[in-house]
């Protein structure tokens, strides 16, 4: 039986995985992946919601309202080293994509707001890299719509590349209440990748209560939902994992509290 926190991908078609906020049961975070071929076209109306297009892979035009900005797309894999190109877009406003060579692409999507910005191209340069994390529990990690990124009202991207026999999002850590500056209340998507492709992953996604304690085999292209609770992730032997992480909550605020359990594995040794 599949978890209902498990959004399995198709593996054939444009659309490879859509998670609305009603097939979440929550209220902020929308997240879609489509497969673009060269030439083809993907048109999206933000309507009340603001939006992030992320180019994954391969390479394409953006057009917003008209203007358009070109061969965008930095990277044949997500597994490469290198930051994805990825534009801001806020509510109200007609959006395509449009690929100049085979491409994935992610549509990242949260409530509108006042506090949004202009449209704005994320440059790849600028996207803040870090490694987090020590020995079989290291991961990398590229900032695409941080929160100290003012452009944003309400969503949050970021995107890790996992190591092979790696944990990740790691001591479990969750970020399901209110109560800055303890911790902030986010919603959350996680989208996979494996390398090689036919590899696997596990993510658990546990509350205090255990009312809700799901442990899900994660496949290439599939989607974890994360509605709150701890959500820890593990690599097996051979696979390399990537994920794109999407947030959203009333306030744009990430703070998160460890799971006080595993909180002992970061004393300094």
């Amino acid at each position: 039986m599949v978890s209902p926190l498990l959004a399995k991908a198709a593996s054939k078609g444009r659309e490879i995985v859509n998670v609305t906020p009603e097939r979440a049961g929550w209220t902020h975070v929308g997240f879609r992946a489509v497969r673009l071929a060269a030439g083809e076209s993907e048109t999206v109306n933000t309507g009340t919601r603001e939006l992030c297009v992320v180019i994954l892979t391969g390479t394409a035009d953006v057009t917003i309202d008209g203007k358009t900005f070109s061969n965008l797309g930095t990277r044949n894999s997500v597994f490469e080293e290198v930051s994805p190109a990825a534009v801001y877009v806020p509510a109200g406003r007609t959006v395509s994509v449009r690929a100049s060579r085979d491409s994935e692409v992610a549509l990242c999507t949260a409530p509108g707001g006042s506090a949004a910005g202009a449209v704005r191209v994320l440059d790849p340069a600028t996207m803040r890299r870090s490694v987090r994390g020590k020995g079989t529990n290291t991961r990398y990690v590229c900032d695409i719509l941080p929160h100290d990124d003012p452009t944003a009202a309400h969503l949050l991207v970021v995107e890790v590349l996992t190591p092979a026999s790696h944990s990740s999002s790691y001591p479990p850590h969750k970020h399901d209440i209110e109560q800055p500056p303890v911790e902030t209340q986010l919603e959350e998507t996680y989208y996979h990748r494996l390398n090689p492709p036919q590899g696997f992953a596990f993510q658990r996604v546990y509350t205090d209560d255990r009312s809700i304690d799901e442990a899900c085999a994660v496949e290439n292209h599939d989607v974890v939902i994360v509605p709150r609770g701890y959500h820890p992730v593990v690599a097996p032997h051979g696979y390399d994992l990537y994920y794109l992480n999407v947030m959203a909550g009333p306030n744009r605020f990430w703070v998160f509290k460890n799971d006080p359990a595993h909180e002992w594995m970061l004393a300094p040794v």
